[in-house]
């Protein structure tokens, strides 16, 4: 197990191998040990990687230093999950570009079923102060975890206000764990901790944090979280480029609407033009949107498919799996259907147009 680790802390420090390599390699050797144990011929035949990336993996030499990573993060409390761990985000191992290694502090899953990021300017307005404050306390009555940035404004607001009403709420760092910036959110980190929640980054320790490192950050917040709100945002905001990666991971968006006239909700308004977010109307209709209502009342039926009108075998395939996950991404449906794309989007179009499923935010369907 311990020498797992520190090749897992190697596998980010081979400058060659991206996000999207790293989850290849991870995903056909099964581990960074077995990446490391290879040979050039093996490492070269991984789509992908090639001759000059398989002959930097297997010189690599810097693994007494990784070693001593491992062991000074311990020591400090910080637990490293990686890629294949069971602890590691299943969410986030569905996304194109995860981080092969995580550096966590804190007691609560990285798993819970509901999990909402809340985002949004570090200048926020006071209208966007009292909706973050609404909206958290709302969220606790509905024991869904709070996710955000740790950083000045929103971010800072939403951690707090989770705290104030004893709702788990999970910081992402754009830095390491062996400090906190910003430093005047030490004490708010401490007690994140000490209320069960938990801090999260890909940076080991001794990283401090720089610009580039906080869209990096950002992928993660929405990659852990079954949906993103933003609050406030201008139009080249941070949370605009969150957006954009929840987006890309089919994570749904909702934005709180402002008046046209407030630069602080113009990224907001944009994104509902361009039809890249939902407009978040109230907790109850995003509890729909989510379809957490059903789970929290119990009320969801299985479907009978005897009542279902007469399926061709696709659209019959497509709606067993629907009924087996309840709801799933469009491309995972398409995946796990195994049925070239053509058919598959025909299907899907006529269960849609037949009412025996419904498209959800952020491209996933369940059955109606």
């Amino acid at each position: 197990m311990e020498e797992e680790k520190y090749c897992q802390v190697a596998l980010t420090r081979v400058g060659s191998v991206g996000y999207v390599h790293a989850k290849l390699l991870l995903e056909h050797f099964g581990s960074a040990k077995a990446i490391f144990s290879a040979s050039v011929r093996e490492l070269q035949a991984i789509e992908g990687i090639g001759p000059q990336r398989a002959r930097q993996i297997r010189e690599y030499a810097g693994f007494p230093e990784c070693q001593k990573l491992v062991q000074q993060s311990e020591a400090k409390g910080i637990r490293l999950i990686g890629y294949g761990d069971p602890d590691f985000p299943a969410s986030l191992k569905e996304c194109y570009d995860p981080p092969s290694l995580l550096y966590y502090s804190g007691t609560v899953s990285l798993n819970l079923p509901r999990t909402v990021a809340i985002i949004g300017t570090r200048n926020h307005t006071e209208y966007g102060r009292q909706l973050t404050q609404q909206l958290v306390k709302e969220f606790a009555a509905h024991n869904i975890c709070i996710i955000s940035g740790m950083a000045y404004g929103i971010d800072g607001l939403a951690h707090r206000t989770a705290l104030e009403q004893n709702c788990t709420t999970i910081g992402v760092l754009a830095h390491g764990l062996d400090h906190i910036y910003p430093s005047a959110h030490t004490g708010m980190a401490k007690e994140i901790l000490k209320s069960g929640g938990a801090l999260l980054t890909e940076f080991p320790i001794g990283t401090k944090a720089q610009r580039h490192h906080f869209p990096i950050r950002n992928r993660i917040v929405a990659g852990i979280s079954k949906a993103v709100i933003v609050i406030e945002t201008g139009i080249r905001g941070g949370s605009v480029i969150t957006a954009g990666m929840a987006n890309s991971y089919n994570i749904p968006v909702f934005v709180l609407p402002g008046r046209l006239s407030d630069k602080s909700s113009a990224g907001c308004n944009r994104m509902v033009r361009d039809q890249k977010a939902i407009l978040f109307t109230s907790v109850s209709d995003f509890l729909e949107e989510m379809q957490w209502k059903e789970k929290e009342s119990g009320s969801r039926q299985p479907v009978q498919l005897g009542l279902l009108p007469d399926l061709d075998p696709s659209s019959t395939l497509l709606v067993h799996l629907l009924g087996k996950h309840g709801i799933l991404p469009l491309d995972q449906l398409y995946i796990l259907s195994g049925l070239e794309s053509g058919t598959a989007a025909k299907a899907i179009l006529d269960l849609e147009l037949s009412g025996v499923i419904k498209l959800l935010p952020g491209r996933r369907y369940t059955l109606s």
